[in-house]
């Protein structure tokens, strides 16, 4: 009788539960699986955890007895993350750092490196999902047998709503998604947490982290002013009165309300909100309505370095829908391509905060198609 091959699996270990779940399923499902902690940059002037994280993944590969790796890409972490959203935040726009980790780092160099020590599959605690779909159809989106004659992968959201992830995986590719595994996309957080506590995994009781190591631990002026030298510039009023000043407009981003100041206050004055910059006069302007920033609407998002997941442009006569920050309702839109050939969404109802830097994600239904940086 011929022997089964056992299918060998590289699991993204971050030191918290899900990825630690995602661990303990697989081992379950009869994968040889191997947990991998993914050493990243650090600040010198800031104590990460990542000690702690490391030494927490290793706590729950040991209590599962499967090997475990420490992979350092300290240097794919700074170049291509934190490199960029300095980079990003020196121009005036507003990066998703989680975005590039995943596209560079996770799915880059961990991705990369797994395959080549003979990985069948890398796997995350993301909460999204991988579905092979036969050829000829994905979702009633016609795939050419010229193309991919074994069918492709979709990726579509968790089936956790509250904790979808599937967002910051806009940049995948097929080659990366017909080897990558999502173990807990499949179940709710609650559940997560359940299931290690029932096989007594020393994360059971971990808090979530708050994405990057630093980021969130840290105040992001505090960070940026070891890069980007201050710059006196002046806080202009609605019409265009200087009535304070700041210290870069790169610091600042739409809908702030601190990080500048204001002459002439008193006890009772309400805050003023940022509704406006300019980058090249090193200018904001402030307003003490909020409703200002919501005002600054759009009904149409252009993006650049578009990713379509399925390799292909979508049906661009059909309705689809999208969303321009992570947690905002999906709203609906059509996908156009301007003069220049790039791609724009343009959405039935108005969008509001409409932020230079973020990503655009696109979905039909479930089905995340890709997505775009908001330009």
């Amino acid at each position: 009788m011929k022997k089964i091959a056992v299918r060998k699996v590289f699991v993204g270990m971050s030191g918290g539960v899900d990825s630690s779940v995602s661990a303990l399923l697989l081992q379950k499902q009869g994968y040889d699986v191997t947990g991998v902690f993914i050493k990243v940059w650090q600040p010198e002037f800031f104590e990460c955890t990542w000690r702690q994280d490391r030494l927490d993944a290793m706590r729950v590969c040991a209590k599962l007895d499967i090997p475990f790796i420490t992979l350092n890409l300290e240097k794919e972490y700074k170049k291509e993350v934190v490199d960029y959203m300095i980079d990003e935040y020196k121009v005036g726009r507003t990066p998703n750092p989680d975005v590039m980790c995943n596209k560079y780092v996770k799915f880059g160099g961990f991705f990369d490196w797994a395959i080549k020590q003979g990985a069948d599959f890398v796997a995350t605690g993301h909460y999204a999902r991988v579905k092979k779909v036969p050829r000829g159809s994905t979702s009633g989106r016609q795939v050419s047998p010229e193309v991919e004659p074994r069918g492709r992968c979709e990726l579509l959201a968790g089936e956790d709503k509250n904790k979808d992830q599937s967002y910051f995986l806009w940049t995948l590719t097929q080659k990366q998604l017909s080897k990558t595994l999502f173990p807990v996309g499949d179940i709710d957080k609650p559940e997560v947490r359940k299931l290690a506590d029932k096989y007594s995994l020393s994360t059971a009781v971990k808090k979530d982290s708050q994405g990057l190591c630093f980021i969130g631990k840290i105040n992001i002026k505090d960070f940026l002013k070891n890069y980007i030298k201050e710059k006196k510039g002046n806080v202009l009023n609605e019409s265009g009165k200087v009535i304070g000043d700041h210290d870069g407009t790169f610091y600042l981003t739409i809908g702030q309300r601190h990080g500048f100041r204001i002459m002439e206050k008193t006890p009772t004055d309400t805050p003023y909100y940022v509704i406006g910059k300019d980058i090249k006069k090193n200018t904001i302007i402030v307003s003490k309505n909020s409703k200002k920033v919501l005002e600054q609407e759009s009904k149409i998002v252009k993006l650049r370095n578009i990713n379509w997941i399925l390799g292909e442009t979508p049906d661009l006569s059909k309705k689809y829908q999208a969303r321009i920050r992570y947690r905002q309702p999906l709203e609906e839109c059509m996908i156009k391509k301007s003069p220049k050939n790039e791609f724009e969404l343009h959405f039935t109802k108005p969008q509001k905060a409409i932020t230079s830097g973020q990503s655009a994600v696109i979905y039909d239904k479930e089905v995340c198609l890709g997505g775009g940086i908001i330009i």
